[in-house]
């Protein structure tokens, strides 16, 4: 009897054993084919000039100082298999990361920054054939006030950005900006910000026109712009948005301040102004949200953060753009409650039924006696 009973123990452990297995094994990896092959590019008229592009943000990988250890580990490990899992299924040609891509760039020295680029370069690696940009965010070097051009060097080195890009591709016109230029001071970004915000106008303005316009100027042809920043454009607050990845009501109500959760009034009818833009898309608020700013006539789309640690229910968008037209889907990726449920109520299902079968085997009941 003992050798039964021994054999039995065995085979139960046997049994739990590949069932948590199983259960790890769809909590941290089939899951992310599970949910995110729900989504897809949205539906939009074919065009030659058609582009596929995936916009996330806020990535905010931890660093020296933030967070234990297996807390960075798990954030990371949750990144990189949605990232590369909606890169597999849904093949981008183009993947732009809209700022504070590091959590605490602007606090760590020359070494531990180095190791947060390969960090990076490593979960948000991405297959030829797909183009990665990005813009920096205040955690990547800072708010205006911290601002050090050795910051902000070390971080367009390491990432080819700069203060103002001018990105034209198959006739569709990014702009990509860092929102810290834009605090019309006169910085030394600001300045430059300016000047080439300036730049690219002129050459829209005279693309547009096609006639009487130097040739260095024009852009081949033309078509509004989009933007792309860290910051959102101004608003009072994100009491309009909606959706199940926008802000939560307590915080809806609160008012954003100016430079802070928002760019300012001034530097937002520069842009509107200057660049007349027919979609801004950015992040920073780690909400989702969908504006529409009815005076410019033009969408801006604010994307929440690509983190769990930030947000339960994060999400990112992928659109389809030509330069008459843009269609734009948002992907939700698994929500950590739901895998976090998944895992509690495989343990409860484990003991119950290690206890059910325990307590059902013959040895175990008085009439039998291991004398037997």
């Amino acid at each position: 009897m003992r050798i039964r009973h021994k054999q039995f123990l065995q085979l139960l452990l046997v049994k739990v054993f590949l069932f948590l297995i199983g259960v790890f094994l769809l909590c941290e990896h089939f899951i992310y084919y599970i949910v995110l092959w729900q989504c897809d590019w949205p539906t939009s008229p074919h065009s030659a000039n058609n582009i596929k592009a995936m916009f996330i943000a806020d990535t905010h990988l931890l660093g020296p100082f933030r967070g234990h250890w297996f807390d960075k580990l798990r954030r990371e490990w949750q990144m990189y298999k949605t990232f590369q899992t909606s890169v597999s299924l849904h093949q981008p040609e183009y993947v732009f990361i809209l700022g504070d891509l590091l959590d605490e760039g602007q606090y760590v020295g020359g070494d531990e920054f180095d190791r947060y680029v390969t960090r990076f370069y490593s979960l948000f690696a991405t297959p030829e054939g797909t183009e990665l940009h990005v813009v920096p965010g205040n955690h990547d070097m800072g708010f205006h006030y911290r601002l050090h051009p050795y910051l902000n060097e070390r971080f367009s080195k390491a990432f080819n950005s700069t203060i103002v890009k001018l990105l034209s591709i198959k006739g569709n016109h990014f702009v990509l900006i860092n929102s810290m230029a834009l605090e019309g001071d006169g910085c030394f970004l600001c300045k430059p910000a300016l000047d080439k915000i300036n730049l690219i106008s002129a050459q829209l303005k005279c693309t547009k026109k096609d006639k009487e316009c130097p040739q260095s100027l024009k852009l081949g042809s033309y078509s509004q712009p989009i933007i792309l920043q860290h910051f959102p454009l101004y608003r009072i607050s994100d009491e309009e948005c909606s959706g199940p990845d926008s802000a939560p009501d307590i915080e809806k109500r609160k008012i954003f301040r100016q430079r802070w959760e928002c760019i300012s009034k001034e530097s937002t009818d520069l842009i509107l102004d200057s660049l007349n833009p027919r979609l801004i898309i950015d992040g920073h608020t780690h909400n989702g949200c969908h504006k529409y700013h009815a005076y410019a006539q033009v969408h801006e789309y604010t994307v929440p953060s690509f983190s769990w640690r930030n947000k339960n229910n994060p999400s990112f968008l992928l659109a389809v753009i030509s330069p008459d037209h843009f269609k734009i889907s948002k992907c939700y990726m698994p929500e950590e409650t739901t895998v976090l449920l998944i895992y509690a109520t495989s343990i409860i299902l484990v003991i119950i039924y290690s206890v059910y079968q325990i307590k059902s085997r013959p040895f175990y009941t008085r009439k039998y006696s291991w004398s037997k």
